[in-house]
């Protein structure tokens, strides 16, 4: 199997684990994601910076931001420095589900790389980061999988 067949394939394998990971929660992962990036970003991103994080173009992003809007999840604002532009806000709904989604991504992927020593994991990303580089294209960061959170999710998890 090659680097440019496994992606693919990875990135499908993932995302529908991503959705049957934050399923309680109400949200697709393809609502997730814009989520947990505006949660990641801070308050007031504007959306085409958003849509630059998630590696997407800014109208195929739209149709989500405007489910989060009705969903209750999020608001957008005028940005103050320029009118003509739209900042995106969690709401109390939105930032309680954004916790929620990342509580449960973090055990995915504790999950996921059980068994995976670190220099393995830090060798993936370098090569990653040479293909973007050269690629030119813009990855979101990715969290650090040792937080508290996947500290406890792998100590209550079942062994198999």
């Amino acid at each position: 199997m090659t680097v440019g067949h496994s992606l693919p394939v990875l990135q499908r394998a993932y995302r529908a684990a991503a959705d049957k990971a934050v399923a309680p929660i109400g949200v697709s992962q393809a609502l997730a994601w814009p989520l947990v990036m505006i949660g990641r970003q801070g308050d007031g991103v504007r959306q085409g910076v958003l849509a630059d994080r998630l590696g997407i173009e800014a109208p195929s992003l739209v149709r989500s931001l405007d489910q989060l809007v009705d969903g209750g999840f999020i608001e957008r604002r005028e940005d103050a420095a320029d009118r003509r532009a739209k900042t995106l806000h969690l709401t109390p709904a939105g930032a309680a589900a954004c916790a929620r989604i990342e509580v449960m991504l973090q055990a995915l992927r504790a999950e996921l790389y059980e068994g995976v020593p670190d220099e393995d994991i830090a060798a993936c990303l370098r090569v990653f980061g040479v293909l973007e580089r050269r690629l030119g294209c813009a990855v979101a960061p990715v969290p650090a999988r040792s937080t508290p959170q996947v500290a406890a999710a792998a100590a209550h998890r079942k062994p198999r």
